[in-house]
């Protein structure tokens, strides 16, 4: 394994299996925490180790995250273990050098990766090549041996290189469509052009791609996007054209009816020093003016209302007084009959 990249102490901590919740000790107390460096596998690990007990073996990949859920605290999911790993540190410092340290590492990992599969794809693209050489250099020899032998089994004979020219082609092509089926379908033409000197067939192709279990399909088309309704959407628009003589003659429109009565119930319109206003606009003046002339009398009336209702309840109460006092009046002389 190597010396480690990075070292540093922090508590280990486990989620739990069954909740999913709640966080499980793995560690009594902070125990060292590093980062390697696999050279065998080309990969990076964080491990940590509590005594004889292997606590984190985690093999970082480009796809992990490191997430801080407090200032002491982070965490990351491990899908390989299917667990979650979290680490207490004992100050911020600690806990940012970690997560920078991991995001290093994770950058690491990538550019491994990428290189490993370029790698193998270099190492296809050469097997590919000598392949094909040696059944170039495969058909002349056959060739030959058929012009020799001077039979009707010439064309058989000369069939038969072409055909394991084929044959390998196919193999390439399989481990080709693997990866990008239909983008590489061009190359794959020019392949079979150059091997059997014959424009290649789609029934070929796709026989080939049945072969190694692939299958294309073509996403459904989107609606309304056919040429036919692209006419008729043109032709729908020009029928409804508006002229701009039409639209000099509107002032303003409020097309959605949104806020008619809210913030936009005062529309102004602006218009260049020295022009002449339309009669339209000089009618609206006139109704605006008769509509402050209007709200100014509503306001005015209420008023006057108000000032009217206040004198009525002033005569409702004295004639309420009144009208106790004359009832106070009646019984003193129902009192004085009485006593006669």
């Amino acid at each position: 394994m190597g010396q480690p990249i990075f070292t540093t102490r922090a508590h280990v901590f486990q989620i739990d299996p069954t909740t999913k919740k709640n966080w499980v000790p793995a560690s009594k107390q902070a125990v060292t925490v590093s980062y390697f460096y696999d050279s065998t596998r080309n990969s990076y690990r964080i491990i940590s180790v509590d005594g004889s007990k292997v606590i984190i073996n985690s093999t970082i990949t480009p796809n992990m995250t490191f997430t801080k859920t407090s200032q002491k605290f982070g965490q990351w999911a491990d899908s390989r273990a299917n667990t979650v790993f979290g680490l207490g540190f004992a100050s911020e410092q600690q806990l940012a050098k970690f997560a920078e340290k991991f995001q290093e590492v994770k950058e690491a990992a990538k550019l491994a990766r990428d290189k490993l599969a370029r790698d193998k794809s270099q190492e296809k693209m050469e097997t590919s090549s000598n392949n094909s050489q040696e059944s170039g250099r495969e058909t002349p020899s056959s060739t030959q041996a058929s012009s020799i032998n001077g039979t009707d089994d010439e064309k058989i004979s000369h069939g038969g290189p072409e055909t394991a020219a084929l044959m390998s082609e196919n193999d390439k092509l399989k481990t080709t469509v693997e990866q990008r089926p239909f983008a590489m379908r061009l190359e794959i033409e020019l392949r079979c052009i150059l091997v059997s000197n014959e424009p290649s067939r789609r029934t070929t192709i796709i026989t080939a791609l049945h072969q190694s279990g692939l299958y294309g399909w073509v996403a459904r088309q989107k609606p309304l996007l056919s040429k036919r309704h692209m006419t008729a959407h043109l032709e729908f628009a020009k029928m409804h054209l508006k002229t701009q003589t039409l639209k000099n003659k509107i002032l303003w429109s409020d097309e959605t009816k949104i806020e008619l009565f809210g913030l936009n119930v005062k529309r102004h319109i602006w218009r260049k020093p020295g022009t002449i206003p339309t009669a339209a606009e000089v009618k609206n003046k006139d109704l605006e003016d008769r509509i402050e002339g209007l709200q100014a009398d509503i306001e005015d009336s209420q008023s006057k209302q108000g000032i009217v209702k206040g004198e009525l309840k002033k005569f409702m109460d004295v004639l309420d007084g009144k009208i106790d006092e004359l009832h106070e009046f009646r019984q003193g002389l129902s009192k004085l009959g009485v006593d006669n």
